[in-house]
């Protein structure tokens, strides 16, 4: 069945609120029909696209303009063809790009020449986005699928070598009863420190595999970022030591980022451990953070080591080009610990890169996202709701606000986000600001919230209470503008 066996409100009833075709009609070289609902489709009206030189053709985005225009002409002059399907895109009123796919099927006369076109236009815009988004996979999973070989062939190797090592010591110790007693504990720490190495190289294997597969989560949250960043370093203060290796930790109190706290800690290991291990003894390694483009915070941990040549520079990150050197001191590596860091920093959608010289040292740095400056405000006036949230909108236009009506609601929400500061009336119905600010301060992991009061009257004796709980000001209503954003960012160090 065509549009040339249905009437034209058969055809508007049959397309009526659809998105996926409208149908059109030329006769004598002219547009004398489309069905009401092209306007869902492509914006424009019926009307619209009449007055148009080619109608809804008027539309092709200019890289198919040509392509089309070819097709059309070969069509029209073949008298043999009657039907056509074409595939184009096209440009909708609102700038949006259309993928779409129509089906032409022609009237002739005698002589070959088209008196009436139907058409069929479907809408196939979400068919193609998938379409690329498979492709796009499929792309992925052959690359995947080609390093796959290499990749295990690199790692049975790296497997299988420690247990050299392993069973010849150990088969000396059990057969040689007479060793001395020097010597022995030589052979036990050549078994000690291959274990350590294959125990490495299994666990960087098994996460980087955990996090190719999905099955470890990154779980963001608001971290300090020096915070995080000297917890992490802390577990290597031995390795530093021994070496005598001062870490420089040079990365303002007021940085915040958005990252998983396990996975991210675990990326700056794996570089501060590297520093440590390619450096001699008696040097610095330097780390520093500042903001970068907007949205995100850039880390960087620098050494004076050895340094990497710009060859084995291009083989970093990869899993199909395993690279490992030893250390300065012969300290050994499972050389899959940069590949593991760049995974982790690809999760948190971040970029990774280096500077490095031979014999100079190394700078890696990566980026990771910068967390949005939370206030949690505890109000439940609706007046002063909009007074405070317009002042914080228009003096603090990158602060988010979370709103709840009272502290047991605070509590609650402390369990699932870390707000920046915490803005909260001193009365409030079910838990009075005192209450509050016990409640909350009464968990270690709370006691950096910067807290800020706000009094209907001033009240000294109050005020003077609330600062004694360790609240950073209390504010009396109504709020001055510059004072409220200067006390907001005073209390976050800004």
């Amino acid at each position: 069945m065509t549009s040339g066996n249905l009437d034209k409100d058969t055809l508007n009833y049959i397309g009526k609120d659809s998105r996926d075709f409208f149908v059109c009609i030329w006769k004598e070289g002219e547009i004398e029909f489309y069905s009401d609902n092209v306007e869902l489709i492509l914006g424009y009206n019926a009307e619209e696209l009449k007055s148009m030189k080619e109608g809804h053709l008027s539309l092709v985005a200019d890289e198919d303009s040509e392509y089309l225009r070819n097709r059309l002409l070969g069509y029209d002059g073949d008298s043999s063809m009657n039907k056509l399907e074409i595939e184009y895109k096209a440009l909708a009123k609102n700038g949006s790009t259309l993928y779409l796919k129509e089906i032409i099927k022609s009237v002739r006369d005698n002589e070959g020449n088209i008196i009436r076109r139907d058409c069929i236009v479907f809408n196939v815009t979400e068919l193609k986005k998938r379409e690329v988004e498979l492709a796009s996979e499929n792309r992925k999973l052959k690359e995947i699928n080609e390093n796959k070989d290499k990749f295990i062939s690199i790692i049975s190797h790296d497997l299988k070598s420690p247990f050299t090592t392993l069973l010849g010591f150990s088969e000396i110790l059990l057969n040689e009863k007479d060793l001395p007693e020097e010597e022995r504990n030589e052979y036990i720490q050549y078994i000690y420190e291959a274990s350590k190495s294959e125990l490495n190289l299994i666990n960087c294997l098994l996460d980087w595999s955990r996090l190719q597969t999905g099955r470890v989560k990154v779980e963001a949250s608001r971290l300090n970022v020096r915070t995080t960043i000297a917890n992490a370093v802390a577990t290597l203060t031995g390795d530093a030591v021994r070496k005598d290796i001062s870490i420089q930790i040079n990365i303002p109190h007021n940085l915040y980022m958005y990252a998983d706290e396990r996975l991210i800690s675990q990326a700056v290991v794996i570089l501060v451990s590297n520093a440590i291990k390619f450096s001699h003894k008696g040097k610095e390694v330097n780390i520093t953070a500042q903001r970068f483009k907007e949205g995100m915070i850039e880390i960087v941990v620098k050494d004076e080591g050895l340094g990497i040549s710009e060859e084995n520079q291009t083989k970093l990150f990869r899993i199909d080009q395993k690279f490992a050197l030893a250390g300065t001191e012969g300290e050994k590596g499972s050389g899959l610990g940069l590949t593991l860091m760049k995974e982790i920093i690809d999760k948190h959608n971040g970029k990774v890169w280096l500077y490095s010289e031979e014999g100079k040292g190394s700078e890696f740095h990566f980026t990771v996202p910068e967390a949005k400056y939370l206030i949690l405000l505890v109000e439940n006036d609706p007046d002063d709701i909009n007074c405070i949230t317009q002042l914080i909108n228009e003096n603090l236009p990158h602060f988010e606000i979370k709103l709840v009506k009272n502290g047991y609601d605070v509590i609650k929400f402390l369990k699932l986000r870390m707000p920046a500061v915490i803005i909260a009336n001193h009365e409030m119905p079910l838990m009075k600001g005192f209450q509050l600010v016990e409640a909350v301060y009464k968990h270690d992991a709370h006691k950096n919230i910067p807290f800020i009061i706000l009094m209907n009257e001033q009240d000294d004796d109050n005020a003077k209470k609330y600062l004694r709980q360790g609240v950073f000001k209390v504010l009396v209503k109504p709020l001055e503008p510059d004072e409220f954003k200067n006390t907001i960012k005073d209390s976050l160090f800004l």
